[in-house]
Formats: structure tokens, C-alpha cells, sequence
């Protein structure tokens, strides 16, 4: 079974007193980091060891003694529905984990033959009751311990050991040595046998009074683990980073492209290609079969489909795939085309990455990117490739331009791709410079939404410095990483909402198959729902502004409620214009966002509204309503820069006033001084600033003949 396994992982827990508030989220952590290993990695091994507890309980007490109050829950065994009970019913521990305390110089000399059952106490001159160790560090050797009795040296490099702690307590010092150099010593034991470290410290609990120099400290003794084996040290603030922050798996990059960058056909640049990000995509699930009987253990309950091709004539006879050749719909034929007719045709460009030219940065917009991103580095370990990107990532960052680039990433690849090349220059001495790349758009994938300036908009439905105001606040109360706090929602630690909930639910199913979905957990809230700090300080704007100034006219809150989030709920969507409401209705459907065919319908809505009004007139009686509703219209459509919807239907409505004898309304309708929708207030308009009244100008002129 071991070379089917991708990783065998041991989860360290601080289960101190400090730790008690944070403990019920890290067990939701680690039982969804168990869940996810039952869907991805099924194979893979786990071990749980807690510190920080009164008893102990494993293997080095009771072979060399010491290695007090660490005790060791569950040993590594491949992952099951047993281990997610375990991590659900963590202890709570009675004696304070201290982060990275004394341990005894004994360890350089001892480490190495430890592991083999061999203890020289003789060469040191030290009694090992006499040693005082650090709990956290005899947990992380008791980690050690149990990774190198399991898989000796089998599977190497995936070894992995999490620790989860808050290091908030002062250091102790060692009998003999520096605490770095002890640290050290199991650092390099590690990478001895290929053994990795992820240390996420919580700092969400930190006491105040805590003195800078303990925590900075620990820090400093946390990090010689990065340096010297493959550890990732991260600290996280709020039970939503911390479960982002604990990964499934670390899956070491692959590069999708190595060759050269062409930057003319005698200059090229040796570069290696990442994934710099990557989308989490659902699960695929498959097809599970119980047909199978329940004594075969090696039983795959896999599904497989096959498929028949029958004729149309004759629907009894197979036929062969000898005889089978693809169609393609052209109108309503079907035009065959054979496989080497294909082959033909198909687009097959050579493996190489050009540059097309360079350009400023300021004319590629962000919402242009699509798709991931990568990075482009230079070729490892070759000189002149690794100055040529720093020099050339350098001058374009001093010129503020980026390079547009067409790549096609492997041979035969089908499809070719045009990128935007931005450089990022290190701050790092130790990390070269490099490039990010983003895919562009083609001209059929850009998507043209018109989002006029209010600049263009009449004075009379511009905001004001109030409006304006309230709206930049909206703004700041909505920024995610407000001064002096960690950003709320850090992308490298916010987990995909709808996975995590997946996990918890097919955990679930698979004790109770009859099992609903669960409610939503109270961390993941916190990623899918308003912050209700936000929505505090919402409300208290809304209570502090009990009116606004529209048009004019002062429009009085009272009555009305100050739940923002809770009227806008539940608003009732408006599909028609009514009789008894129309021009609200109409500012209901027109301000519908759900669907772009909203607007057309508003508009077209409202002119029958218009020309009901009119046309069902007794001497003028409802002349004024329909006013009401023509303005409403002229309003939304140079809102929604629709000029020549409204142009040409007052056009109509004089041409249709004109035939049915109601010149009374053209009359009413200039006397109100209703005008089209000139080209100051819509850039689409065919209409000049000084003929908007052009319309009713030969009426007023026939009207005093």
C-alpha cells in the first residue's frame, strides 16, 4: 500500500490553556483536512499528537523517559470516518505549551542513532532526568519519532509534519548551546529524512501584555525550520484564515512550458513557465456500483459505459466503427467529414513563446485578465538566462510598460494564446526577478457594457455633495483591509465556501445516508454573509440621514425601515407597469439588474403607458399623468444612455397626436417644456444642444396661424 501513498502527515495540536477558545475551530480545520483526504488522497496515512495535556501517553517516555505531556491520540494509520470522530474530541489540556523553549545539547549527539534504538548517555555527561524539555519540541520529535518508525526511509519527501500553536510563551534557555543551534539540529535531522514542517501560529488569542521580544523571538526560532528543511511558517488572526491556512496536500509545481522566450529571432531568453495560481474545482464524481458481492475485498464498484451505434433504416443492425464516420450540422444538413479530412485541416503551430511588441501599461486594464496566472522565471542555474530576465523585467518596470506575448505552450498544442507580460522586480536579494502572465481577451470574448459617467448626466440627476459623501463612506466601510487589522478575507487563506460545506456534508452522508444538509457553519458565514460590523455602521448611517434632498424635494424617512440589507430583501421584483403605480414601477423594472432584457422591457412598457394616457383622454383629463410618465421615461433613458429610444417615440407620439386630433397634447407638452434628449446629455444622441425643442416649434408656429 505504501506506494500508493501521497503523504503521511502527523497533526501536532496545542491543546494548552491558551489555546481552549480557538480549539472548536481548529477541530473543524483538521476534520475537513481529513474529509478532503478521503476524496483526493483516500491512500494517504495520518497521526495525531497533542501537547500541552496533563497525562502522557507515547513511545519515547517509555523508551528513554521524558517527553512529558505530549500524548500521542491516534497512530498513523490510513485515513478513515474513525479519524474525523478523533479530531472532533480533542482534549483540553491543563499545562501551557510553551513555543520554542530549552532542549539540551545531548540532541546533536543523540538524534542520529536515537531513531535506531540506541542511547549513549556516556559521551555527554549529562543524566537525561537532569534535561528540560520544551513541550512543543519534544512533540515535534515525538512527530519525528513515530514518521521514522512507520515508513524508515520509504517515501521519502512525503513526510509532512503540521503544528498548530499560538507561540506566545517566553523561551527557556538550554543547558548547553543556543537555542538556535538546537533548533537547528532537529531542522537538519528532517531534511535528513526527507521530512517537511508547516508551523501555523494563531495570533488571534494573543494575550495583551504579552512583551514584543517573546513573540518576535519564537518567530525567529519558527523560521530556522524554513531554512533550513522545507517548512512554511504562516500566522493567521481569525478562525477563517486559520481554515484556509491548513492545506490537503502540498502539490510541488510543474512547469507547462520550457523554452525560450523569442524576443527576435536573435534573441531568446531560456525560461521555465508556472502555474502561479490555479482555480479549486469540484471533486469528480463517479459512477459507484453495489452489484458488486460484499465477501470480494478487491472489488472496484467502478461503472462502465458502452455505447451501440444502430442504423436509422434498420435499427435492429449494429454498426462497426469501420462504418462510422462524423457529421456536422450545416443548416439543416448533416455534412460528413472523415477523420483524416480532419487531421487536415486542424491547426497545428510550432511550441514557442514570441513577443509581439511592447506596450504602456496603462493601456492593458485589469478587467482584461483571464483566465490563471503564471509565472515566467529564468532557466535555473543558467547565469546569463537569470541577468537577462532581471535586466529586462528591470527596464520595464522603469518604463512602466509590459510585453504582449503569443504563446503556445506544448507541440501540437490546438489553440494559440495572447498574453500581457508584466514584470516583478524583487525586493529579495535571494529571489530573482521574474514575470507574470495574463491571458487577453480576442475580440469575441470582450464583453461591452456602457457604464456612462454621471458627468454626462442633467444637473438635476447628478449626486450630491451629501450623496456623494455617503457614498464614498459606503465605499471605505467596505474596504477588507482597513488600517492596523489583518485583511479580512487574505486570499491564500479563505477556502472555497461551497467545497468546504461538500466535505462536511459527505462526511455526514456516509454515517447517515439519510443525512440533510447542515446549516451553514458559523466560519463560513463569515466568508458568505455581510460582516455585521458593516452592517451596524450601515444602519447607523442610514438612522443619522433621516432625509435627502432629491430634486429638490425633501423626502422624509420616517416610518421607513433602516435595515438596508433587510428592505432590499425583501423588495418585490416589479415585471409589468401597473395603472395605479406605473412611474414607480417602471424605476422598479428599469433599475432590475438580474437580466439586460429589463430595460428594453421598462421602456417599452412605458410608451403604451403613454399612449394609453393620451389616446383615452377627455378634454385632457389624464394629460397630466401621461406628462408624469413621459418624464419618468425621458429620465431612465438618458440614465441608461438610450437617447434615440426616447427621441424617436416622441417623434411618434407628435406624428400620432397629429392624426387623431390631439394637438392639444403637443400644446401641453411644449407649454411644460418637454424636450428630446440632446447629445450634452447622451453622447448617442443625433440631437444638437440647441435643438432639443425643435419638435414643438412648428407646432407652436402652426397653433398661431
Amino acid at each position: 500500500m505504501s506506494e500508493n501513498i501521497q503523504e503521511g502527515l502527523i497533526l501536532l495540536v496545542d491543546v494548552g490553556p491558551s489555546m481552549h477558545n480557538v480549539l472548536p475551530e481548529i477541530q473543524k480545520v483538521c476534520s475537513l483536512l481529513i474529509q478532503k483526504k478521503l476524496v483526493y488522497s483516500k491512500y494517504d496515512e495520518v497521526g495525531v499528537v497533542v501537547f500541552g495535556t496533563q497525562d502522557t501517553e507515547n513511545d519515547l517516555t517509555k523508551e528513554i523517559g521524558g517527553y512529558e505531556h505530549v500524548t500521542v491520540l491516534q497512530p498513523i494509520k490510513v485515513v478513515d470516518g474513525e479519524l474525523v470522530d478523533v479530531m472532533q474530541q480533542l482534549p483540553r489540556g491543563t499545562v501551557p505549551g510553551d513555543c520554542i523553549l530549552c532542549l539540551c545539547y545531548i540532541i546533536m549527539h543523540v538524534m542520529p542513532v536515537m531513531f535506531m534504538f540506541m542511547f549513549y548517555v556516556v559521551n555527554i555527561g549529562f543524566k537525561i532526568g537532569t534535561l528540560t524539555w520544551t513541550i512543543v519540541m519534544d512533540a515535534i520529535v515525538v512527530g519525528m519519532d513515530m514518521l521514522i518508525k512507520k515508513y524508515q526511509e520509504t517515501i521519502k519527501g512525503k513526510k509532512r509534519i503540521c503544528l498548530i500553536t499560538n507561540a506566545m510563551y517566553p523561551i527557556k534557555d538550554p543547558y548547553e548551546g543556543t537555542k538556535e543551534d538546537q533548533v537547528s539540529t532537529i531542522a537538519e535531522q528532517m531534511a535528513a529524512h526527507g521530512m517537511k514542517i508547516d508551523c501555523i501560529v494563531f495570533k488571534g488569542n494573543q494575550i495583551q501584555d504579552i512583551h514584543d521580544s517573546i513573540i518576535k523571538e519564537n518567530d525567529m526560532l519558527l523560521s530556522i525550520f524554513s531554512k533550513k528543511t522545507k517548512a512554511k511558517a504562516v500566522h493567521v488572526e481569525s478562525s477563517t484564515s486559520l481554515l484556509g491556512a491548513l492545506r490537503t496536500r502540498n502539490i510541488a509545481p510543474v512547469t507547462i512550458y520550457r523554452g525560450n522566450l523569442e524576443l527576435s529571432s536573435t534573441f531568446k531568453i531560456k525560461v521555465w513557465v508556472y502555474k502561479k495560481t490555479s482555480e479549486e474545482k469540484f471533486p469528480t464524481l463517479k459512477k459507484y456500483s453495489d452489484k458488486a458481492p460484499s465477501t470480494d475485498k478487491f472489488a472496484t464498484h467502478e461503472i462502465k459505459v458502452d455505447y451501440e451505434y444502430k442504423s436509422v433504416q434498420d435499427p435492429s443492425k449494429v454498426v462497426p466503427p469501420e462504418q462510422r464516420i462524423k457529421g456536422y450540422r450545416y443548416g439543416p444538413q448533416v455534412i460528413p467529414i472523415s477523420s483524416a479530412e480532419l487531421e487536415a485541416v486542424k491547426f497545428r503551430p510550432e511550441k514557442s513563446v514570441k513577443l509581439l511588441g511592447f506596450t504602456n501599461a496603462s493601456n492593458i486594464m485589469r478587467h482584461y485578465y483571464m483566465k490563471d496566472v503564471n509565472i515566467f522565471i529564468a532557466d535555473p542555474g543558467n547565469k546569463k538566462a537569470i541577468v537577462a530576465v532581471s535586466a529586462l523585467a528591470r527596464a520595464m518596470k522603469e518604463m512602466n510598460k509590459v510585453a504582449i506575448l503569443r504563446c503556445v505552450w506544448r507541440q501540437g498544442q490546438t489553440n494559440v494564446v495572447i498574453g500581457v507580460l508584466t514584470p516583478n522586480v524583487s525586493e529579495n536579494d535571494s529571489i530573482a526577478d521574474s514575470f507574470y502572465f495574463n491571458v487577453l481577451p480576442f475580440a469575441e470574448d470582450v464583453r461591452e457594457f456602457q457604464f456612462p459617467s454621471f458627468s454626462n448626466l442633467p444637473v438635476s440627476v447628478q449626486p450630491n455633495s451629501d450623496q456623494q459623501k455617503a457614498a464614498d463612506k459606503l465605499v471605505m466601510m467596505l474596504d477588507l483591509a482597513p488600517a492596523g487589522k489583518e485583511e479580512a478575507l487574505r486570499p491564500d487563506f479563505t477556502p472555497n465556501p461551497v467545497l468546504e460545506r461538500f466535505f462536511h456534508h459527505l462526511e455526514l452522508k456516509s454515517k447517515h445516508p439519510d443525512a440533510a444538509v447542515p446549516p451553514l457553519d458559523a466560519t463560513l458565514k463569515r466568508i458568505t454573509e455581510p460582516d455585521p460590523e458593516l452592517k451596524k455602521s450601515t444602519r447607523r448611517l442610514l438612522r443619522d440621514r433621516t432625509s435627502g434632498s432629491i430634486e429638490g424635494e425633501v423626502v422624509k424617512n420616517e416610518g421607513q425601515s433602516t435595515d438596508l440589507v433587510a428592505s432590499t430583501s425583501t423588495t418585490v421584483k416589479v415585471e409589468t407597469i401597473g395603472d395605479t403605480t406605473p412611474v414607480t414601477d417602471f424605476e422598479a423594472m428599469i433599475s432590475r439588474r438580474d437580466s439586460p432584457e429589463w430595460v428594453s422591457k421598462a421602456i417599452f412598457g412605458m410608451k403604451n403607458k403613454v399612449f394609453d394616457l393620451v389616446e383615452n383622454s377627455y378634454d385632457g383629463d389624464t394629460y397630466p399623468r401621461a406628462l408624469e410618465c413621459l418624464v419618468a421615461l425621458r429620465r431612465g433613458c438618458v440614465i441608461e444612455q438610450e437617447p434615440k429610444q426616447f427621441n424617436n417615440f416622441l417623434h411618434h407620439l407628435y406624428r400620432f397626436c397629429q392624426e387623431k386630433d390631439l394637438q392639444s397634447f403637443c400644446e401641453f407638452l411644449a407649454s411644460k417644456d418637454v424636450t428630446l434628449i440632446t447629445k450634452t446629455e447622451a453622447e448617442d444622441s443625433d440631437v444638437a444642444e440647441g435643438d432639443g425643442r425643435s419638435l414643438f416649434v412648428k407646432t407652436e408656429a402652426d397653433s398661431s396661424k
